[in-house]
């Protein structure tokens, strides 16, 4: 029997959430089947069978959360039986204990039972859904197959809580003193009522949140900012998405922006490193990511090797790869071990704006829109297009001397963008 382990699928992941189920209990399984499907703090992603054989047991349910190298499902490599236990089903029913515990120690809401002691049935993550809000499965209608309590009837008991007017207390009997609350309860940030939606956290939402507030806390930031004339760049766009037509290729700012700092970065080697505690670390290679806005967090599909990649390469990959990560189809190795990042609001109008840092790496550049703008040409002051680059920098690794080069050398390229392909 060959177990199947929970793998680690980025360099951050401590746990994954397993959020589907591709293959079941009897199914033959071949190396390179997809087996599931992991959430983990970057993206969703595709969990591959290593090995031929069938898919004898599922060991978690669909919606858990589970700690890195866990077993999660067994293979047997020559056939078998599958195992029918309720421990190995995505759909697990909770029977009611034989003797209630003590008051002081009730047991958890995914752990509920029915007024009569029957089963309830809720899917995995439904229960874990309920836990985190304190939620009493026992109080919920189940809208899923034979009463089956899923997500959406923990989200509406989410919605009916928080619309609810709280209920009076009353006040405590005169001998006794009142007993603080636990530090542990869970406290709501808006007030309940019909104006308040509460939204739960996604998986994705919660790990970028604690992915930049540990990088904006630990990294010192600073930042250097320059606006550089943006009229040759456009123009040289334009000409390039001209001479590419006829291969379907269509090259965007942001792409030109990749190569750019792709040869500054290699010019600029300082700025191509990371901090590692007790050392420096300067990578030899380039590998510039592109942050993609999801629905529920952001995520940086990364260009590998972008200064060795033709322009027309780069506009190709950065368009597949931003097409994937918003489906949550990328795999590991696209979305690990970026040295540089660019974050482009410039299609939103945005003018100008600071961007954190994706760690470990030393640096990102935030650009902003292309617009009308004062400029100085000949000794004369004239209205051209310009754009807003900002440094964001690690102290620990840059100093400002070293990142002002690096931007002078950027704009400089921009601005004579026949230098990018040169």
């Amino acid at each position: 029997m060959t177990d199947v382990l929970m793998p680690r699928l980025s360099d951050t992941m401590e746990e994954g959430v397993l959020a589907a189920w591709r293959k079941h209990e009897g199914d033959p399984v071949h190396r390179g089947d997809v087996l599931a499907e992991i959430e983990t703090d970057k993206a969703a992603m595709e969990l591959e069978a290593y090995d031929d054989g069938v898919l004898t047991r599922l060991l978690v349910g669909e919606g858990t959360t589970v700690p890195i190298g866990t077993p999660i499902a067994v293979i047997d490599p020559g056939g078998g039986t599958p195992s029918a236990t309720a421990e190995t089903t995505a759909e697990t029913t909770v029977v009611a204990p034989p003797a209630a515990p003590p008051a002081e120690s009730p047991p958890p809401p995914a752990q509920a039972t029915g007024a009569r002691g029957e089963a309830l049935r809720a899917s995995p993550l439904a229960r874990r859904i309920a836990r985190e809000h304190g939620l009493d499965l026992a109080t919920i209608p189940g809208s899923g197959p034979g009463g089956r309590i899923v997500r959406a009837d923990i989200d509406a008991a989410i919605a009916g809580q928080a619309a609810a007017p709280p209920s009076p207390v009353a006040p405590p009997a005169p001998p006794v003193p009142p007993v603080p609350e636990p530090a542990t309860r869970p406290v709501s940030a808006a007030p309940a009522g019909p104006d308040t939606e509460e939204i739960p956290l996604t998986r994705v939402r919660r790990l970028t949140a604690e992915r930049l507030a540990d990088s904006a806390q630990q990294a010192p930031h600073f930042f250097l900012t320059r606006t550089v004339d943006a009229d040759a760049l456009l123009a040289f766009r334009v000409q390039v998405n001209r001479d590419l037509a006829d291969a379907g290729i269509r090259v965007s700012i942001t792409d030109l922006l990749v190569k750019a700092c792709a040869q500054a970065l290699i010019a600029h080697p300082e700025v191509n490193s990371s901090w590692a505690g007790t050392r420096l670390l300067r990578h030899h290679r380039v590998h510039v990511g592109i942050a993609v806005a999801l629905d529920d967090g952001l995520i940086v599909p990364v260009i590998h090797d972008a200064d060795r990649k033709t322009v027309s390469q780069i506009s190709r990959e950065a368009r597949d790869l931003a097409d994937r990560a918003r489906n949550g189809r990328v795999s590991v190795d696209e979305i690990t071990g970026g040295t540089f990042t660019i974050s482009n609001l410039g299609m939103y109008g945005i003018d100008q704006f600071t961007a954190v840092i994706n760690p470990p790496e030393a640096a990102i550049l935030a650009v902003g829109a292309a617009a009308p703008g004062p400029v100085v040409r000949d000794g004369g002051l004239t209205v051209a297009t310009t754009m807003t680059l900002t440094l964001s920098i690690d102290h620990r690794v840059l100093d400002g001397a070293g990142g002002a080069r690096f931007l002078a050398d950027l704009a400089a390229m921009l601005e004579h963008p026949t230098r990018i392909v040169l």
